[in-house]
């Protein structure tokens, strides 16, 4: 390489990108490697002159130091996760008694016992760290944002929980007061929505809505999984999406101000009302950096967003990168809409926009085939049937979303209306149920697969030489696409 190669400067987002990367596997690496010596403090002064450095100068040449500074960064925050969750080390085995938030809703587990998330954890006078998986006997009346005091044998937590208690023993329910707003204005305009829809539909509905997957009937909640289409009932970018896109064009002829306004109160109300889940932190962070983007007349490239938005998460929570699953689909299927879609639609369709069936069709494909690796690793299963029923429900996903909407109000407004207001959404969510129903209950629905950690290395480097094959044939720069327009 010449001189001149090695003092070239490069653009601030590239070496942005670069220590975003550094940071996610510096993070990662801690799972592995946290019995050190070394004061954290000085890691932690160590990696920030090695990145600050190549910040200020952008040569070519200081790539190195900034990868090496970003690594240690984010070896430096996973050091102090781990260091907390080393709390519970001494409590594992044992049975104890503690207290904790409840951070999501209830879930039902297949031994049908309720599953349980409790975070803002004490322990007498001691305040502990990370997040409890815990299932109970199904009974009491307990809602997100309530506290519950249980006791039961603690043991080794998976993924980014940090312990976990089965068969709790739930002492004390309390009900703060006023309680969670946002979660009791959902449940509120969830139970008019129920008035004027009938289950299944209006589970289907709210899921829609409000991302609440967890109030499907059970028979349901495993069709949708059956005929890939659980994306479209929880709380995730492509319901956000939707809302923002609509928040934006709805007063964008107003002003360029109040459109940004209203789609940036989207999505802090939507987040607020689904809950802080792993796959909402993403869907959140994304859509406002592309809607600050938008509005400031810039433009993101998905790699540097993909990006920016992996290190903010993994630097909020580390545990995300230990093995929450549904934070690792959130960016594929991300990266398969923002990255692989664009690249397809140019490539098979060239400067000829897509029309909206087959742009759907492309974007479903494309997500479905970036998160298919971890899908198949995780649940050793693969839908056959996802791309056709996506297909036939997707686009009908909108349209049902301000249907359930107008008969939520209709139903507070008029409720002995209720069931008229509600009846066009009840007919087109019958009809997505029918489909579902239809593709699940078909006898090759599913193809059972055994994959390795290596299986999907392969897998996405071959995804990644098509997505750079595209590129380099069609010349297309993915900065034009922008998620919130």
């Amino acid at each position: 390489m010449t001189p001149w190669l090695l003092k070239r400067k490069i653009h601030t987002s590239w070496l942005i990108t670069i220590m975003c990367l550094g940071i996610f596997v510096g993070v990662l690496l801690a799972r592995y490697i946290y019995s050190v010596q070394i004061p954290h403090v000085i890691i932690l002064l160590v990696a920030v002159i090695a990145i600050v450095i190549p910040l200020c100068r952008r040569n070519t040449y200081l790539i190195p130091l900034l990868i090496m500074g970003a690594i240690l960064f984010g070896w430096w925050r996973g050091l102090v996760s781990q260091d907390e969750l080393m709390l519970f080390q001494p409590l594992y085995g044992k049975t104890i008694s503690i207290e904790g938030a409840v951070k999501d809703d209830i879930d039902t587990g297949s031994a049908n016992q309720m599953v349980i998330r409790l975070d803002g954890l004490q322990m007498g006078d001691k305040t502990l760290p990370g997040t409890l998986w815990v299932t109970a006997a199904i009974g009491g009346d307990i809602k997100r944002g309530d506290r519950l005091e249980i006791n039961g044998k603690l043991v080794n937590g998976f993924g980014n929980f940090a312990g976990v208690m089965y068969l709790a023993n739930i002492t004390k329910i309390i009900h703060p007061k006023p309680g969670d707003m946002a979660r009791i204005v959902r449940d509120w305009f969830a139970d008019a929505v129920r008035r004027a829809i009938p289950e299944p539909e209006s589970s289907l509905g709210i899921g829609f809505l409000v991302g609440q997957r967890r109030s499907l009937p059970a028979d349901l909640a495993t069709a949708l999984q059956l005929a890939g289409l659980t994306h479209i009932v929880v709380a995730s970018g492509y319901n956000l999406t939707i809302l923002v896109r609509l928040a934006r064009r709805l007063f964008v002829r107003v002003s360029k101000y109040l459109s940004a306004l209203s789609a940036s109160v989207m999505i802090f109300a939507f987040v607020a009302i689904t809950g802080i889940s792993p796959s909402m932190s993403r869907a959140g962070l994304v859509a406002g950096l592309s809607l600050g983007a938008w509005y400031y007349g810039r433009k993101f490239h998905p790699i540097v967003l993909l990006s920016l938005a992996i290190a903010v998460t993994v630097m909020i929570n580390p545990g995300y990168a230990w093995g929450d699953l549904g934070w690792q689909l959130s960016f594929a299927a991300f990266a398969g809409v923002m990255i692989l879609a664009p690249l397809a639609s140019r490539y098979f369709f060239g400067d000829k926009k897509p029309g909206t069936i087959q742009q759907i069709l492309i974007e479903t494909v494309s997500a479905q085939i970036v998160t298919a690796p971890i899908l198949i690793a995780g649940f050793g299963q693969l839908s056959n049937v996802a791309i056709i029923s996506n297909l036939l429900v997707l686009p009908l996903v909108p349209l049902a979303m301000l249907l359930v909407f107008i008969a939520g109000c209709g139903s507070l407004i008029l409720p002995r209306l209720s069931t008229i207001v509600g009846m066009p959404a009840t007919g087109l969510l019958n009809y997505m149920v029918s489909v579902t129903e239809f593709f699940a209950n078909l006898p090759w629905a599913t193809t059972n697969v055994q994959f390795v950690w290596w299986c999907v290395m392969i897998c996405y480097l071959a995804i990644s030489g098509v997505c750079i094959y595209m590129w380099r044939s069609t010349k297309y720069n993915l900065r034009d696409f922008n998620l919130v327009e």
